[in-house]
């Protein structure tokens, strides 16, 4: 679980040295708002089978800004630092996978991809919505800029995801 957590922030730590260049408006962030159905999580795996999508998930703890320092200082207990680097913190402390279906209409939100094939050009583009297919294709792709990096926002309804956001990390 530790290890995931540690795993997961040193990949997005090294995506940021390596696509640093990678150009995103944070003015323009908004966080995912909580609900009862909605599920923080990293994408493990995206599949099809017997003519069905089937995400298997990684469900985590998303906190930001002072709700993730708090819990940062709990959970680390560092003296040095008192605040969550970058202002959002991770909690993962069930690395059991989740098998959903998606639903056939599933909205499916984007912030950041590698759009144009030239990772170079990579920009942030809030809430852009893309089709199953497509978010099927960028999550194969663990190239440049692998999507599995980053942390999902999952609506549950009836055992089916109907909605996944991309989670922009400043």
């Amino acid at each position: 679980m530790v290890n995931k957590m540690i795993l997961s922030l040193a990949a997005v730590l090294l995506g940021f040295v390596s696509l640093g260049f990678i150009h995103a408006n944070t003015s323009d962030y908004t966080p995912v708002p909580r609900n009862s159905q909605t599920q923080a999580s990293y994408i493990d795996q995206i599949y099809q089978q017997d003519g069905k999508t089937y995400i298997k998930a990684d469900f985590i703890e998303w906190y930001e800004g002072e709700e993730a320092n708090k819990v940062f200082r709990e959970k680390e207990q560092d003296p040095d630092m008192t605040e969550a680097p970058d202002g959002y913190y991770i909690v993962n402390d069930d690395t059991q996978l989740q098998t959903l279906e998606v639903a056939d209409d599933v909205k499916i939100y984007m912030q950041i991809y590698n759009r144009t094939g030239k990772i170079e050009e990579a920009t942030t583009n809030w809430n852009e919505q893309i089709d199953l297919s497509k978010f099927l294709t960028l999550l194969s792709d663990s190239s440049e800029m692998n999507l599995k990096d980053y942390p999902y926002h999952l609506t549950i309804e009836n055992n089916k995801i109907t909605k996944i956001v991309q989670q922009f990390i400043p």
